[in-house]
């Protein structure tokens, strides 16, 4: 098949990891191009690519450049990966008679509004989601047919891993290093992360405890500010952005995703698959992931306690840490490959094709 993947983000986040591992694994037996914005998303890429500059929803520019390459590329399936690129690829696809399939990576549900049921309906062929919980959303609008939504989990490269970090358990430094990852908006809870280690710090001296906040975001200037009110801003490090996070994650004893919502998030398995004990919201996928006190702790947004507790309980146990962490290194291990995942995309594409 030939399919164009098209990311319209202005910065690297989960969804451009997805959309990179999607393109390049589905490239050992397909033809994958991509259409891009900007250079930090596009340079990281070696399938064919394109950069356009996908200014709005309706930018007619940017539509009548991706019908061109649909011609030119003989392109069979449509891949658009955010929210802006949604009708671009749904209006472009129609011109052209090609399959038009979403992929939303996080937990929502669009409403009844003219714009949304475009998007999400008459336009799209299908839409990939990567938890069950991401399904349930959507099908809370119930104009967006059933059989259209396919949940494809995310996988991850572990051979890779595996070659650069061989001994991610027992290869763990010294000390109680807490980390956590993405873009700084208020979305990914940061200053309930914050909060909860603050309260966790009340509770024991903990004189080795760290935590460790990869990523950069327009919220970093007021998450600084509630560090030094929180009195922690000696004991948190803010990297800003990393090409390359995963060396942070391999020094890390337990990784925190405190979402309000989220799909199955990429930084959660490679951190579960990096020997992290994993402490998460209920948010989105997560429940998929982890199985409450057996390979990690799930609890509820805003619960400060109740993390502080989980962040106390790990830390006064090692033995326990460590069978956590082992657990969900197995859990990725036995379900989140980027083998199945990339099979899983392909049989959609087909699937869809072949209905039309």
């Amino acid at each position: 098949m030939n399919i164009l993947f098209i990311n319209s983000a202005r910065t690297w986040g989960g969804t451009e990891k997805w959309t990179f591992m999607a393109a390049h694994a589905l490239a050992t037996e397909h033809r994958t191009h991509l259409v891009y914005r900007r250079a930090v998303v596009g340079e990281r890429f070696t399938i064919p690519k394109y950069r356009l500059p996908c200014l709005s929803h309706l930018d007619l520019y940017t539509i009548f450049q991706v019908v061109r390459l649909i011609r030119k590329h003989r392109i069979e399936v449509l891949i658009p990966t955010k929210r802006k690129d949604y009708l671009i690829a749904g209006i472009a696809a129609k011109i052209c008679g090609v399959t038009n399939i979403l992929r939303l990576g996080i937990d929502r549900t669009p409403s009844g509004f003219w714009f949304h049921r475009l998007m999400y309906g008459s336009l799209a062929d299908g839409i990939i989601v990567n938890a069950r919980r991401s399904r349930e959303s959507l099908l809370r609008a119930t104009w967006i047919r059933e059989a259209n939504i396919r949940v494809i989990y995310n996988g991850i490269d572990t051979e890779s891993i595996d070659r650069r970090f061989p001994e991610v358990i027992s290869g763990k430094p010294e000390g109680f290093t807490i980390c956590s990852m993405g873009i700084l908006t208020r979305r990914k809870g940061f200053d309930f992360l914050m909060r909860g280690f603050a309260r966790f710090l009340e509770l024991t001296e903990a004189p080795d405890a760290r935590l460790v906040i990869i990523g950069s975001g327009p919220e970093r200037s007021a998450l600084e500010s509630l560090a030094s009110e929180l009195g922690i801003d000696g004991r948190l490090r803010f990297t800003g952005f990393l090409n390359d996070p995963l060396p942070e994650l391999a020094r890390s004893h337990l990784f925190a995703m405190v979402s309000k919502n989220e799909g199955i998030a990429n930084a959660l398995l490679e951190a579960m698959y990096l020997g992290n004990a994993p402490v998460s919201t209920r948010a989105g996928g997560a429940e998929e992931v982890i199985d409450d006190g057996r390979n990690g702790y799930l609890l509820d947004y805003g619960d400060v306690d109740a993390l502080a507790k989980a962040l106390l309980s790990l830390y006064r146990s090692p033995e326990l840490r460590n069978s956590l962490a082992k657990k969900a290194r197995s859990r990725v291990l036995e379900q989140f490959s980027i083998e199945r995942m990339a099979s899983e995309i392909a049989g959609f594409c087909r699937e869809v094709v072949g209905k039309e």
